[in-house]
């Protein structure tokens, strides 16, 4: 415990302290007792008694000043202080350097020349797209031989739209141009020029065509350009920014453009409809081509194509293939190719044969299928629900090909599945009549047929309700796109089917009264119960042939179209 000031002095009086030391800017003093003992006492302000008292007994008294010790502690603190702060500085300031050398970086996306690090791939291997290829060759002349077009006053288009639903090999196309020509293809995704930055888009668009200019002639494809050139001003408050400056800038380089100056831009898209009509106006992307779903000639060229470098089976016809593979794509018959070979794989097999091939293209199609399910009853029902559906479609004229019937099912699909081949000359002449729609909603309503005729119309479930779907879809059309109703020769809908956010969403899309509404409503309906009425009619003298093809269908899972086509002959000869 500290000792008061009056027991210091009393003490300084019996001789009991050797030493003071007097620290006047605290306040304080420093006693060192006889006993060897150190403490520190507080004192008055400008206190002279200790200084008398202790002269009086002749104690030692040091004045110490420690004020030189806190200003060289205070210079010490000020320099450390200082110290740190400057390197603090210095390392913001390397961050700032590194942040604005990346953000440099990350504006300027380098457009890299694809040119000698991709395989060349001119025409030959562009299967299935003869008459596109045809259309794009005066742009190869062009590049091969500019001054010919330039000296009779031809000038080749600036852009060119590739339109064409995914996988029709729109950007093989364009890099088969380049390798025909012999030329540079500068390749980026539209999606590329957008990022969280304002102005980084547009950047990036000034560095591709700068890059593209220094190595003219040459192409410049762009990818997927809808997620850019959508049309402008059109989101509910405004639109975006970034995406709206990088669009205003693409427009501005392509604007830019010297005549024939050997720069062809080449964009893709499937979404021809969004795209802003100054960039598709004359002297941007002034040409369009449209490139669909190959024929059957095509499919078996494209399989020819994928084939080369994989071991097929001598017993393989890829012609028949082309037939079965009605509305895929270049790419789908690909990977067609590729999931018979990994199936193959699996089995150790060393070359693909039909099976391989039948089994991918079921995966294909459906996807990974499963069992069905354990019950028989309910296995009995699915089952009916199947052959329903596959002889009204036998019975009724029908331009599609029955392939196959199965209990196995997809993935979230309650019922099995049956598969038919879709018209080839429908398809490619995109003409449909109103007897092909009105016998697709009868085929689609036989699964309700036979569970009514069967299990009664309290007992059906829900296992056609994907047919139930197409029904509406097929109905609907009728009415109110192509006219095939009672209320005329009129269609009730627009042919943009696409919903413009902020534009199509804030307009009344119904242009027709109340009660015309109603109508098209009664329309679809009265269709929809015409077609389970004759869909009924068709079924209801076959009972016994649907019990006997149930039998077989619940014990082999799986029926081929032959099969049931025959046993369908038998019954109507002997009946």
């Amino acid at each position: 415990m500290s000792k008061s000031y009056s027991q210091l002095l009393k003490d300084i009086e019996s001789g009991e302290i050797i030493s003071i030391i007097l620290i006047p800017n605290r306040r304080e003093v420093i006693v060192e007792f006889t006993n060897g003992d150190q403490e520190t006492i507080p004192i008055f302000y400008n206190d002279q008694k200790i200084l008398r008292i202790s002269d009086e007994y002749k104690v030692p008294l040091t004045v110490r000043d420690i004020r030189s010790d806190q200003r060289i502690a205070n210079l010490i603190s000020g320099f450390g202080f200082s110290l740190i702060f400057i390197l603090a500085l210095s390392f913001l300031i390397r961050r700032s350097s590194k942040l604005l050398n990346s953000m440099q970086g990350f504006t300027r996306r380098s457009s890299q020349v694809k040119h000698d690090d991709m395989p060349k791939i001119t025409f030959d291997d562009v299967a299935g797209l003869n008459e596109e290829s045809d259309e794009l060759k005066e742009i190869v002349s062009f590049l091969k031989n500019p001054q010919t077009l330039i000296d009779l006053g031809a000038k080749t288009p600036k852009g060119v739209l590739l339109v064409g639903p995914p996988g029709t090999g729109k950007t093989l196309l364009a890099r088969a141009i380049a390798g025909e020509a012999n030329v540079p293809f500068f390749s980026i995704s539209a999606s590329e020029f957008v990022e969280m930055f304002v102005g980084v888009g547009a950047s990036r668009v000034r560095d591709l065509f700068k890059s593209a200019k220094e190595k003219t002639p040459c192409i410049v494809f762009i990818d997927e350009i809808d997620s850019i050139g959508r049309q402008r001003g059109a989101g509910i408050g405004g639109g975006n920014d970034e995406r709206e400056q990088t669009l205003n800038q693409l427009l501005t380089e392509m604007d830019g453009f010297a005549s024939n100056n050997g720069v062809i831009v080449i964009a893709a898209t499937n979404r021809p409809d969004i795209l802003d009509r100054a960039l598709t106006r004359p002297g941007r992307f002034d040409r369009r081509i449209d490139i669909s779903l190959p024929d059957r000639t095509a499919r078996y060229k494209i399989l020819s194509v994928h084939a080369r470098t994989i071991p097929l089976s001598n017993s393989v016809k890829l012609q028949e293939w082309a037939s079965k593979t009605t509305g895929f794509s270049g790419a789908d018959l690909q990977n067609l190719l590729n999931e018979a070979a990994i199936h193959a794989a699996r089995n150790a097999k060393s070359s693909i044969s039909s099976f391989d091939l039948e089994k991918a293209l079921e995966k294909t199609r459906f996807g990974l299928l499963s069992k069905p399910l354990a019950d028989t009853s309910k296995k009995r029902q699915i089952a009916y629900q199947i052959i329903g559906k596959t002889l009204v479609a036998l019975l009724i004229p029908s331009q599609d090909k029955l392939e196959k019937i199965s209990l196995f099912k997809s993935f979230g699909d309650i019922s099995g599945m049956t598969y038919f081949i879709p018209d080839e000359e429908t398809i490619d002449s995109g003409l449909i009549t109103r007897n092909y729609i009105y016998h697709k909603i009868v085929i689609s309503l036989g699964s309700r047929a036979a569970e009514t005729i069967i299990y009664g119309s309290k007992e059906v479930t829900q296992g056609s309700q994907k047919d139930l779907e197409d029904v509406y879809f097929w109905a609907n059309q009728m009415v109110t796109k192509f006219g095939f109703s009672e209320l005329g020769p009129m269609a009730y809908n627009s042919s943009n089917e696409t919903i413009f956010l902020g534009r199509d969403i804030m307009q009344n899309k119904k242009e027709y009264s109340q009660k015309t509404s109603k109508e098209i409503d009664y329309q679809i309906i009265s269709i929809a119960k015409k077609a389970i009425m004759h869909a009924i009619k068709l079924l209801s003298d076959k009972v016994p042939l649907m019990d006997l093809l149930v039998d077989e269908l619940v014990d082999k899972e799986t029926l081929e179209a032959g099969y049931i086509i025959s046993k369908l002959n038998s019954f109507v000869s002997t009946n």
